[in-house]
């Protein structure tokens, strides 16, 4: 079960969200075509990727930024990028082109910095954009809780689509974080910490932008929904066969 897309239609061109996407992407097949075996790419992560010890000993300190523009794989950069899809356009409409790619930068220093007060000797390379749209996420339930997320369910042939409010989605997905962090700590293959504190940062950093528009007030003006028509999609299922029996 994974969210697919909002019901929340950004009123202005997300310039900084495709860009965004499209460098993740071309940054992605760089990679490929340049560090075809274990060593390249080590070296890679090692130049690029975020480890917390060489922090700890005072190098390294670029790879806070360039380890948001760095995927391990083609699910880890295509699950990032459909994240940042949904919930990237509506942020930037709402804070503006320039002040939402300062937001996105600071959610993943921050994310990286949860994830590196809670393991600073590791040498494991920290990678990814998730901690950075995880703070995009963070500010999408703050002023959007009530939207509407389209939800894919898979259960072998039980194949459905259904909308549920973006507060559940969100919260759920922050509870499996600190659930497995709480679980794994930062020894698994997983920076859930960096998710958690991406998500914090982008809510605290988007808590500016909800007063200025009022607050409990905005909620209450607009019951948690954004202030414009829902976008329309059709819905799509698919039942398990039913099978006929003869009555003895």
């Amino acid at each position: 079960m994974f969210p697919i897309r909002d019901h929340n239609p950004a009123e202005r061109t997300p310039y900084v969200t495709y860009t965004l996407i499209a460098l993740n992407v071309f940054i992605f097949l760089v990679t490929l075509l340049t560090a075809q075996d274990e060593r390249a790419l080590s070296m890679l992560y090692y130049d690029y990727g975020m480890i917390p010890a060489r922090l700890t000993n005072g190098e390294g300190q670029l790879g806070i930024l360039t380890a948001m523009f760095i995927h391990a794989g083609f699910w880890h950069l295509g699950g990032n990028m459909l994240f940042l899809w949904i919930f990237g356009d509506n942020m930037e409409d709402q804070m503006g082109h320039v002040p939402f790619l300062v937001f996105y930068l600071v959610s993943g220093v921050a994310a990286s910095m949860a994830h590196y007060a809670l393991a600073p000797g590791s040498p494991v390379p920290l990678v990814g954009a998730s901690g950075a749209i995880a703070g995009v996420m963070g500010g999408y339930l703050l002023l959007f809780p009530k939207a509407r997320v389209d939800i894919f369910l898979f259960l072998i042939i039980y194949i459905r689509i259904f909308p549920i409010p973006s507060w559940i989605m969100l919260a759920l997905w922050f509870a499996m974080q600190i659930f497995y962090g709480v679980g794994t700590g930062t020894e698994g293959g997983v920076a859930y910490w960096a998710h958690a504190g991406g998500f914090v940062a982008g809510l605290l950093l988007t808590l500016p932008l909800w007063l200025k528009r009022g607050g409990r007030q905005f909620w209450n003006r607009t019951e948690g929904h954004p202030d414009h028509p829902d976008a329309r999609y059709p819905m799509i299922e698919s039942r398990f066969p039913k099978v006929t029996r003869n009555k003895i």
